[in-house]
């Protein structure tokens, strides 16, 4: 994991909210769009960060992108902010 990379794609407000919206699935870029009052072209830069940090993957169903949660990295940022509290992720 860029920790820096992911850090820096979770310190926008935006990015955080998108992030919220595929947590039920996956969803094509034009409907992640709707969610928000800018342009595609800036919801599509915020899509790029989040994808380069690999919390989002994308994949192309016809003439859609869809796009989803990288949940791989969510579990790894989770066990090592647990790990500064002393615990362990895996415990129920």
């Amino acid at each position: 994991m860029g920790i820096q990379k992911t850090f820096k794609a979770l310190s926008d407000s935006t990015r955080r909210e998108i992030l919220e919206l595929l947590k039920d699935g996956a969803a094509p870029a034009g409907e992640i769009a709707a969610h928000f009052h800018m342009t595609g072209a800036t919801v599509s830069h915020h899509l790029a960060v989040l994808k380069e940090a690999e919390l989002v993957s994308d994949e192309k169903r016809g003439k859609y992108i869809y796009y989803e949660l990288n949940l791989s990295v969510i579990d790894e940022i989770v066990r090592w902010v647990t790990a500064f509290q002393g615990g362990n992720s895996n415990e129920k």
